[in-house]
């Protein structure tokens, strides 16, 4: 027979904070974010986990996958940089799904961390989200700020795109996504199934 384990899990903690009818307030006076407000120069963020902020981190989060979804369709044809650009927006949406949902504004976010992906990932692996991926932060600093890959703002001499190609992204991608999935305990979006059985076939 199976042991009970009576520890509940990260995810029904998250389901109970949520349905608590007050806002869960978090200390931001853990080192590893003293550490990065110092070295980015930014203001200490307050976390605190509300309703609201659930419900954008679960948009956000859907969001991130249908731009993967249009990604995986090829939309970028053969497009480097518009494959970064477009790969920048799905990380950020990712990475903003998971500090949202740990308590971080979205106004913070817009303020502090604006397109800078790598700094999105760092503050995310500061607060727990625990995505040590190499490849993926070289991709982070690779995208950071994602704008410089966009069509307006192409320069002459393009910035350096680190080797990547749309087939060693979207795995980094789809890994990055289904650990938000993991962490936050969103459900997938509607048609997320038959989506990938399209991507792999």
């Amino acid at each position: 027979m199976d042991e009970f384990d009576p520890r509940p899990s990260r995810r029904d903690l998250l389901r109970a904070l949520t349905a608590a009818p007050v806002v869960a307030v978090v200390s931001p006076a853990s080192d590893a974010l003293a550490v990065l407000h110092t070295q980015y120069e930014d203001q200490p963020a307050t976390l605190a986990r509300t309703r609201e902020g659930r419900s954008l981190s679960r948009f956000r989060y859907h969001n991130a996958e249908s731009f993967l979804w249009g990604l995986n369709q090829g939309i970028c044809g053969n497009d480097v940089g518009e494959m970064l650009y477009r790969s920048g927006i799905v990380v950020q949406l990712g990475l903003s799904s998971y500090l949202l949902d740990i308590g971080f504004s979205d106004e913070w976010n817009a303020r502090h961390i604006r397109l800078d992906v790598a700094k999105s990932l760092a503050y995310a692996n500061a607060t727990g989200f625990g995505h040590g991926c190499p490849d993926m932060a070289r991709l982070a600093a690779v995208l950071s700020p994602y704008w410089k890959w966009g069509h307006a703002h192409r320069f002459e001499a393009r910035p350096d795109d680190g080797g990547f190609t749309t087939s060693k992204v979207a795995p980094l991608l789809r890994t990055l996504l289904d650990h938000v999935h993991d962490v936050t305990g969103h459900r997938r979006p509607n048609g997320w199934r038959r989506e990938q059985r399209e991507v792999q076939a």
